[in-house]
């Protein structure tokens, strides 16, 4: 399963039933799980991680090293978990210390010319579409979806099952269960389609569009009073419990 342009490192470790491609190439330290597929020219660079039933096409660039500049050539990591797609021309970096992998989860799309910087944590189920890019540091929840050409600044977070627009960017904190558009990007709603997709309840999306009412739709409301302010039946959602703890432990503040 391994064609012969391809040039595989003897310190790697490749998987049951995988395939590797014309000109693919695999260097020290990797680890590929079984069933993974190189369509081609995919290079692997190490010390990187993957699980099972991962799929890369032409020109992925996977565990390159960081692009910090505080970057000291010492050890650092990449993890991939199981059941992800990277497309064409994707870039994945290492982490900048070994304190601090990149960590990326399972069953996630990442699309054409789509780039996860160093020290990024990416959830599970994730849509990263044509060129969205990811700065350090950046997590990304479970279920999130950013759009083509996307940018999110260092340090912020992308909350779980959030939508972020087309050429948006983000430099604070998107909220979970949200819509974020714009260039800088501003809440816009509920992603009430997106928790029907995903069977949330009504009774939950009812409370988290009454959440939203509350704190986000008045401009001038403080976000810390607004909370304190909220019905006890309705933060105790949990849905909304989690949102409120997201905000609660923002440190470059939420969109608005």
């Amino acid at each position: 399963m391994i064609h012969p342009t391809a040039i595989i490192s003897p310190n790697a470790s490749i998987g049951e039933n995988t395939e590797i491609g014309p000109y693919c190439v695999i260097e020290d330290n990797v680890t590929l799980g079984d069933h993974c597929k190189l369509h081609s020219h995919v290079v692997i660079h190490g010390t990187t991680t993957i699980g099972s039933h991962n799929e890369f096409f032409p020109f992925a660039s996977i565990g390159i090293k960081s692009q910090d500049l505080k970057y000291q050539a010492e050890p650092t990591y990449l993890q991939i978990g199981s059941h992800n797609v990277f497309r064409e021309n994707t870039t994945i970096h290492r982490g900048t210390n070994a304190e601090s992998p990149t960590t990326i989860g399972s069953h996630n799309l990442f699309l054409a010319y789509s780039h996860v910087a160093h020290d990024c944590t990416v959830g599970n189920h994730i849509i990263l579409s044509n060129n969205g890019t990811l700065a350090g540091h950046v997590t990304v929840g479970d279920h999130a979806i950013l759009s083509g050409l996307a940018g999110v600044h260092q340090f912020c977070r992308i909350g779980e099952h959030a939508m972020i627009g087309g050429m948006t960017k983000i430099v604070q904190d998107a909220p979970p269960f949200m819509i974020i558009d714009g260039n800088p990007g501003i809440l816009r709603g509920v992603n009430q389609v997106g928790l029907q997709r995903r069977d949330f309840s009504p009774n939950d999306i009812l409370a988290i569009r009454n959440t939203y009412k509350k704190l986000f739709l008045r401009k001038d409301t403080e976000l810390t009073g607004a909370i304190q302010a909220l019905d006890p039946t309705l933060a105790q959602n949990p849905l909304v419990s989690s949102l409120i703890g997201f905000i609660q432990s923002s440190q470059r503040g939420v969109t608005r």
